[in-house]
C-alpha cells in the first residue's frame, strides 16, 4: 500500500466503490429491500474455492498483460517516444493495456470489497489522486509515486488522442493545484521512468493481487456485496460521461469496460447461481436476474465500439429531458438506471439484493 506523507507525493486509496457497497449495505438494513430478514448462513469454505477458481483466470490474465505492457513500451536512446520510429511498440502497449483493462473490469466486483488497498492502487482515477496530492499534484508523470496504476499508465499511452473535453476538465478542476498537462516522455529519461517506475508498479501491485488471490481469502459475502455494488455503481460510470470524468476516459473505451463488468458479474454470481437454486421459491427471482443480464447485453450492443456515446450538452442526469433520453447517451443512461433503481423489483440490482436470502454465504 502506498502513503501519502508531507514530504511525498504518494497516494492513500480513495475506496470510492467501498463508500459504495456500503452505502448498499445500510439501504438494506434500513429495509430498502422487500426481502425479509434471515438468518446468517453456515460458512461455505467450497464456495469460496469455487469463487476464486471461477476469476483466478482473470487475474492471471491482468498479469500477463501488464507484464507485456512493460515489455512493449519503448525505451529509445537519446529521445523521447515517437509517433512514426515507436509505431509498432506503441500499439502493443496499448493493446496490452486495453486488454489489461477488461480483465481488471472482470473482476472488479470481487476484488474492490475483499482487497480494497490493492484495488485502489490499481484503479485509482486521476482525479482522486489529485485531491490526495495537494497542493503539489504529482509534477513527475512517469516516476512510481504519487499518481500510478492503470489510469495514470492510460493517460501517457494515449495523451494524443485524449478528448479535449478531458483534457478542460482536469485542467479547470486542478489549475493552480499542481496540474500537469498529460504528454508522451520527451527525453530519454522518461521514457525509462515510464518503463521501469510506472509500469514496474503497476505489476508489483497486480503481483501482490496474485499473492492474496487464493481460495482462503475469498470471503463470500464481501464478495457479494460487492457484486451488489458494482451493479449500483454502472449508473454512475455512465453518467460521469456527461462531465468527461468517466473511468477509461483517456483511452475512451468505457463502454468496454462496462461490457466487461457485465460478463465478470455474471461469471461471478454463477458462482452463488448453484446454492440460490437450491430453493425452489428463488425460481422466478433467478429467471429475472437472467433477463436482466440479457437486457444490458443487448443494450450494449445497441452501441458500435468501446466508447459511451458523446452525452448531449444539456443532459441532466438530475432531471434528463425527453429529448436527451432519446439521445444514444439518454438510451444507454436510461437502461442502465431502470436496472440499478432500487424502486424497479424487476431490475437487476433488487433481484440481486433478494437473491442474497438463498446464497450460501458466511
Amino acid at each position: 500500500m502506498h502513503t501519502l506523507t508531507m514530504e511525498s507525493k504518494v497516494r492513500q486509496p480513495s475506496n470510492a466503490f467501498a463508500l459504495c457497497c456500503a452505502s448498499l449495505i445500510a439501504l438494506v438494513s434500513m429495509g430498502a429491500c422487500t426481502r425479509a430478514a434471515v438468518p446468517a448462513a453456515a460458512p461455505a469454505p467450497a464456495l469460496g474455492a469455487q469463487l476464486q477458481a471461477q476469476t483466478i483466470v482473470d487475474v492471471d490474465a491482468l498479469l500477463a498483460a501488464v507484464k507485456e505492457l512493460k515489455e512493449a513500451a519503448p525505451a529509445p536512446t537519446g529521445r523521447g517516444w515517437d509517433a512514426t520510429q515507436d509505431a509498432a511498440a506503441l500499439a502493443k502497449a496499448r493493446d496490452a493495456w486495453k486488454r489489461a483493462r477488461a480483465a481488471y473490469e472482470r473482476i472488479e466486483g470481487v476484488l474492490a470489497p475483499l482487497f480494497p488497498d490493492i484495488d485502489s492502487a490499481l484503479d485509482e482515477r486521476f482525479d482522486g489522486a489529485m485531491e490526495l496530492l495537494l497542493p503539489k499534484g504529482d509534477t513527475n508523470l512517469f516516476d512510481d509515486q504519487g499518481f500510478v496504476g492503470m489510469h495514470a499508465v492510460e493517460r501517457i499511452l494515449f495523451a494524443p488522442e485524449t478528448r479535449a473535453a478531458v483534457i478542460a476538465h482536469e485542467r479547470e478542476a486542478f489549475k493552480n493545484k499542481g496540474y500537469v498537462a498529460a504528454a508522451w516522455p520527451k527525453s530519454q529519461e522518461e521514457a525509462a521512468g515510464f518503463k521501469t517506475l510506472l509500469c514496474a508498479q503497476l505489476i508489483k501491485d497486480v503481483e501482490s493481487l496474485r499473492t492474496v488471490w487464493t481460495p482462503q481469502n475469498m470471503d463470500t459475502q464481501g464478495a457479494y456485496d460487492g457484486l451488489e455494488g458494482l451493479v449500483a455503481e454502472q449508473r454512475e460510470k455512465v453518467s460521469n460521461a456527461a462531465s468527461s470524468e468517466e473511468e477509461s476516459r483517456y483511452a475512451n473505451v468505457t463502454l468496454a469496460d462496462l461490457r466487461s463488468n457485465l460478463e465478470g458479474l455474471e461469471r461471478a454470481f454463477s458462482v452463488f447461481k448453484s446454492a440460490i437454486a437450491k430453493r425452489s421459491e428463488s425460481k422466478e427471482t433467478l429467471l429475472g436476474i437472467e433477463a436482466s443480464f440479457a437486457r444490458l447485453h443487448a443494450l450494449y450492443k445497441q452501441f458500435p465500439g468501446d466508447a459511451v456515446p458523446e452525452a448531449p450538452a444539456t443532459f441532466a442526469a438530475e432531471a434528463p429531458s425527453a429529448a436527451d433520453l432519446e439521445s444514444d447517451f439518454g438510451k444507454l443512461w436510461k437502461g442502465v438506471t431502470t436496472e440499478v433503481d432500487l424502486k424497479n423489483p424487476q431490475g437487476l440490482l433488487v433481484l440481486v439484493q433478494n437473491a442474497r436470502v438463498w446464497a450460501v454465504v458466511p
